[in-house]
């Protein structure tokens, strides 16, 4: 018996590719992070414009949070850390949360 040393075997393995995961930063209504601030972080780190960062800004203030952009996961977070530091460095208390999206 003897054996083929030149046979090649091809294996095809097929790869799903899938989306990452997408997570909600969510900005905190509190009492003393002032509002032109959260304007200006919205624009200045998330691209917003002013117009929409006016009207996030006025919902966090009366519904108490909004979402302000769904990201993958590393993006949001590190915007998010980006936003409370420049938050804790003007001494504002801001909270931003992350929440997975469904």
């Amino acid at each position: 018996m003897t054996t083929d040393s030149n046979t090649a075997i091809k294996e095809r393995v097929e790869q799903q590719l899938k989306e990452p995961n997408l997570f909600k930063v969510i900005y905190m209504n509190d009492d003393k992070t002032t509002m032109e601030f959260v304007v200006e972080s919205l624009m200045s780190v998330f691209d917003h414009s002013q117009e929409t960062s006016v009207h996030i800004t006025m919902e966090i203030h009366e519904q108490g949070s909004s979402v302000v952009a769904v990201l993958p996961y590393e993006l949001a977070e590190q915007k998010g850390l980006e936003v409370t530091t420049m938050a804790r460095n003007q001494g504002y208390p801001l909270l931003v949360k992350m929440e997975e999206d469904a």
